[in-house]
């Protein structure tokens, strides 16, 4: 589930938290890297979860209003459809989340008012009143439902999004891409296979997982190299006026040209050119793309590199 742009994203971040700690003890930056790896996990299931607790809190709900005194016919004979969703009983099933949730510790259970207004944007929302006037009552249907909430009305909102940021500083770059996983895990279920349906792996293979941990390594173990190399082609620009940021990106960037062969140079360099247009400054791209270009000719040209 963890793919290699959030891998890059999550190596920049600890990097430069490295370099500003300044404590140098690469164990425990390397840890960090994996705790806020875990953390990205974390809320692949956080997300997987809310169904559960938004569907279980409208049933408590529409429990209370059937026995509070003198209930009203709607309220005797409230829409069950919400949460008789076949599909949210089935991710409440899941052995999988389960398993994680109390293994990990994953819980809403101090976050009551933020499941409310989740549920009341779903209530709201033009898409519940069409699943209520569906004819067409089945699993795919429900499926469908939660689905279609997950892309219109949860990802990308807002105040949802910073409600997330809030509850965890490890999730503020994770949110969108965590949410695309999401949306394909939905996806994929399958109504035969129950509790037993399969979630994303935290890591695809062993090969992104290996990635993560060797791009880190590389990176600070061979600083002062790539470092060295970066300022010979920044000649013509004043070294105290470039953002750090910046610095941090092509030494990471170069990092994974020397030390993973099978990756092209030019996929490398596209990767971290477009995060430094959301890490850095608006120009930051531009510079980047020179002078890592002309370090690459200079790798070239004395043999060092053998990749296109």
């Amino acid at each position: 589930m963890i793919n290699r742009i959030l891998i890059r994203i999550k190596v920049l971040q600890i990097v430069y938290s490295y370099y500003q700690n300044g404590n140098n003890d690469l164990k425990v930056a390397e840890n960090e890297l994996l705790f806020s790896l875990r953390k990205s996990y974390d809320l692949y299931h956080y997300l997987l979860l809310l169904i559960v607790e938004v569907t279980n809190l409208q049933k408590r709900i529409l429990d209370a209003r059937k026995n509070k005194y003198m209930p009203t016919e709607a309220e005797m004979n409230p829409n069950t459809r919400l949460i008789n969703n076949r599909f949210a009983a089935q991710v409440e099933k899941n052995e999988s989340l389960q398993k994680y949730v109390n293994e990990q510790g994953v819980s809403w259970a101090n976050d009551d008012d933020f499941i409310k207004t989740v549920l009341e944007l779903i209530l709201s929302s033009d898409l519940y009143g069409e699943y209520l006037n569906n004819e067409n009552d089945s699993y795919e249907t429900d499926k469908e439902f939660w689905r279609t909430v997950f892309k219109k009305l949860i990802c990308s909102n807002e105040a949802i999004d910073d409600y997330l940021q809030d509850k965890s500083i490890y999730w503020n770059d994770d949110i969108s891409i965590v949410e695309t996983f999401l949306l394909k895990t939905i996806k994929q279920f399958n109504e035969s296979e129950g509790s037993q349906q399969k979630l994303l792996p935290m890591f695809k293979d062993m090969e992104d997982q290996s990635f993560a941990i060797k791009l880190f390594r590389q990176t600070l173990l061979n600083g002062s190299e790539y470092r060295e190399r970066i300022n010979k082609h920044m000649k013509n620009w004043e070294t105290e006026r470039i953002a750090n940021m910046d610095l941090i990106i092509m030494q990471v960037a170069l990092a994974e040209i020397m030390t993973f062969p099978s990756i092209p140079i030019n996929v490398t360099l596209n990767e971290y050119i477009d995060t430094a247009k959301y890490y850095s400054t608006p120009k930051s791209g531009t510079f980047i793309n020179g002078i890592l270009d002309s370090v690459v000719n200079e790798l070239k040209k004395e043999k060092l590199l053998l990749k296109d």
